[in-house]
């Protein structure tokens, strides 16, 4: 597979640069630019015709820029060719003791292995089958096993003083629910106050609502809510001012440590499926030659990377690449297995790219570097790739789903471009597919790194580019 993929690889590259490219802005994105006093020098395009192994425009191609989420595009494609759409992780259960008559004499110990979906529904299946399988009551702790990946100790809020945020959170082999708690907050119906719904209902997570009514519109950042949290993040106090008129609002925020969130989680949910648990939690590791009792398995890579791609989710993408680190050879696995590994990946397949600044594999960095250029290899190699049609299907449908699903809504391109949007602080890109309103198929790259732009210049300048190319 590897061969093939690098004959192909090799082969477009070849017909691609043989091609003398347009070096010319078209005038709607010059426009564009000029609008907004955004100089040449600070976009870079690349634009091919798939089909036709044409390079059609080269603006600042070989220029490095910061990607933002594009970045997702080699992470996912790298795990798609690397370990197949049909990859799927484990989750194991140890019961440490006798069972007898629904009775675990002793601890229980979870083992993850890097699940990146493994969210509060299908956590809760997992102990649903524990129970179908005649556990009833546990009377010793509860055991966690994340040795699976060597995760360093690291400040969630490091990137940008955000440390509840979701685009945050720290990888983890046993991560559950993203340690996310959703909060619902409503005006109550015949009394003063703000009712609050918390879900999943933790024990170890004390929640104090401290928040007033007031006479408003809906409105406001957070709706006037302000959120203070302990430095162990077991305590979150909500205050402020609610506006009246709204009806319902929701947040979700990142809670606890991974293993306290995972030791509340089962507490919480193992209650819900009928069982007995009384006990604490500590760390623990499962032996080589103990037999789980239970294996419980994720969804498929297929489907997991078409919930990071869509949704642009971070920590799933960090997943990813300890993932990859994992599956080629080094355990525990780190980041810089996980690069390593794409690294190789790159070489097999014949793409040099030397300026490649890959950090974390989901673009939640300010180090991150490709150019232009070579992100329009790895579409072409997604394209021409056995699994194209898992790729393609990952990405966001302009004007229909995920982050594109307001872009081109009721426009002639709906439907027409699958695409990976990124944005950070002054950073805004956007590369993928378009089909032509002549049916023409192009992968387009464009990235721009400029003060502010991700206010909304960036995607101005983006929608005049891929207008221009439909008309193609």
């Amino acid at each position: 597979m590897w061969q093939s993929s690098k004959r192909i690889a090799t082969l477009f590259l070849v017909l691609a640069s043989s091609v003398q490219a347009q070096s010319v802005l078209p005038q709607a994105v010059s426009s564009a630019l000029a609008v907004r006093n955004i100089p040449q020098q600070d976009i870079s395009i690349y634009v091919e015709d798939l089909d036709q192994q044409k390079v059609l425009l080269d603006i600042n191609g070989d220029v490095p820029r910061s990607p933002a989420s594009t970045i997702k595009l080699l992470t996912t494609l790298a795990a798609l060719d690397m370990l197949g759409p049909a990859y799927k992780w484990k989750t194991e259960i140890y019961l440490l003791g006798p069972l007898k008559d629904g009775v675990l004499e002793g601890d229980i110990l979870i083992k993850g292995y890097g699940d990146p979906y493994l969210i509060t529904e299908r956590f809760w299946g997992m102990l649903r089958e524990l129970r179908q399988h005649g556990v009833r009551k546990i009377t010793g702790d509860l055991l966690i096993d994340d040795s699976y990946f060597d995760v360093p100790l690291s400040d969630p809020g490091a990137f940008d003083g955000e440390p509840l945020r979701a685009y945050n959170v720290i990888p983890n082999a046993l991560l559950l629910n993203f340690k996310m708690v959703h909060y619902h907050f409503a005006p109550k119906e015949n009394e003063a106050g703000v009712e609050l719904r918390v879900d999943p209902q933790l024990s170890n997570l004390q929640v104090i609502n401290k928040l007033d009514v007031v006479s408003g519109r809906c409105g406001g950042y957070q709706r006037g809510i302000t959120i203070n949290a302990n430095d162990s993040v077991d305590r979150i106090v909500f205050t402020g001012d609610f506006p009246s008129r709204c009806r319902e609002y929701s947040m979700g925020r990142a809670v606890l440590d991974h293993r306290r969130y995972a030791y509340g989680l089962f507490s919480a949910l193992w209650s819900e499926v009928g069982g007995e648990f009384a006990g604490g939690w500590r760390v623990g590791q499962a032996t080589e030659d103990a037999e789980p009792f239970i294996v419980f398995d994720s969804l498929s890579l297929g489907e997991i990377i078409s919930l990071v791609n869509k949704h642009s989710n971070n920590v799933m993408a960090r997943q990813l690449l300890y993932t990859i680190g994992a599956e080629s050879g080094v355990v525990p696995a780190t980041e810089k297995s996980g690069r390593l590994a794409i690294f190789s990946w790159l070489n097999r397949n014949g793409i040099e790219v030397p300026e490649l600044v890959l950090d974390n594999g989901a673009g939640l960095s300010r180090e991150s570097r490709i150019s232009a250029r070579h992100m329009s290899d790895l579409l072409r190699l997604g394209y021409r790739s056995q699994f194209m049609p898992e790729f393609l299907s990952s990405l966001s449908l302009s004007g229909l789903d995920g982050t594109m699903a307001r872009r081109f809504r009721n426009d002639p391109l709906t439907g027409m471009a699958h695409v990976k949007t990124g944005s950070l602080d002054d950073v805004s890109g956007l590369a993928g597919y378009l089909q032509t309103h002549s049916g023409r198929r192009l992968s387009v790259v464009v990235v721009l790194n400029h003060t502010d732009v991700h206010r909304g210049p960036g995607e101005e300048v983006q929608t005049a580019l891929m207008k221009w190319l439909y008309g193609l």
